[in-house]
């Protein structure tokens, strides 16, 4: 009996596509792949074992096939929906291969031949891969915090970070046919992926030509942020543009807390509006609720159309 090689694709919001999950499991040179698609929208939050999809591909999985993703994230985000994932794994005799991240190297189904337990280093290597990321976005809030105070005490502000110069613009439109990901391209020109999105928006897969009688795209507007709305977002699932947004904010520290002045098109702030949803909810704290009312406020009183 042939084992099956079934492949799980994610994507977090209907505005995302699978295009680097398929470049990386193309790579990957899979073997007549068995294909299992979320809905557009399936978020992380949802349990991996609620995820319709995944469940499907149990369903269809019989002991000894392979489950490829692309990265880790696309299955799961926390330590205990991976160790959870896995137990189910192991129970249906499934092998699990990841093609990228701090997880490609890892053999995450390895068992102990007598006990069956999953092996102590396995579960040491995820909880503490899982803990360095958290620490990673702790400090990285931190450095990002201690940097705009030193640039704002010389008289600098934060702001975006510069666009491709004109004579490298080409290069770039190259290279990314050729396959390079925006995201490297962004580090190697030292830009943002806003930036580099601009450069080859005509060649991205959601490209369509401007109709001239649509009407003007909106222009960018500042808006502040609640700290407590930015601490809860910094830690969530969010979109390229999204995250960008969020990482050029300016920090204004009012008495013990602080708001993050932002600055981006409407559609942004309203994006960022609805990611925040889950502070309106009986699991949030009193003032994590009202900082979501104020931030809602300031987002509703946002023009529907651009400023001119």
């Amino acid at each position: 009996m042939n084992m099956a090689n079934l492949v799980y694709k994610r994507v977090s919001t209907d505005q995302q596509s699978t295009d680097r999950q398929n470049l990386v499991l193309d790579e990957a040179g899979i073997e007549d792949p068995v294909v299992f698609e979320e809905e557009a929208g399936t978020s992380s939050r949802l349990h991996p074992l609620e995820r319709p999809k995944f469940g499907d591909l149990l369903v269809y999985a019989r002991p000894g096939d392979t489950v490829y993703i692309s990265e880790m994230f696309r299955l799961v985000r926390g330590t205990g929906h991976i160790l959870d994932v896995l137990d189910v794994l192991h129970r249906d005799r499934l092998a699990l291969r990841i093609h990228d991240g701090a997880f490609s190297a890892m053999d995450l189904t390895a068992r102990h031949p007598r006990t069956g337990e999953l092996l102590s280093t396995v579960k040491f290597m995820v909880q503490t891969l899982a803990a360095a990321g958290e620490l990673q976005r702790d400090l990285q809030r931190e450095l990002t915090y201690d940097g705009l105070r030193a640039a704002e005490a010389k008289g600098n502000k934060g702001g975006r970070r510069p666009a491709i110069p004109a004579d490298k613009t080409d290069d770039v439109r190259i290279v990314y046919l050729e396959g390079r990901s925006i995201a490297a391209l962004a580090r190697d020109h030292g830009v943002s992926r806003g930036a580099i999105r601009t450069a080859v928006a005509d060649l991205l897969p959601e490209y369509t030509a401007a109709d001239p009688g649509a009407p003007a795209p909106e222009l960018p507007v500042v808006l502040d942020m609640p700290g407590k709305v930015a601490d809860f977002l910094r830690a969530a699932e969010l979109e390229p543009a999204e995250r960008a947004t969020l990482d050029q904010g300016v920090t204004v520290r009012r008495g013990q807390g602080y708001t993050l002045r932002l600055i981006a098109v409407p559609a942004i702030h309203r994006q960022l509006l609805d990611r925040c949803q889950p502070l309106d909810g009986t699991a949030a704290v009193p003032a994590q609720r009202k900082a979501r009312r104020e931030y809602e406020n300031r987002v509703n009183a946002l023009p529907a159309a651009s400023l001119h």
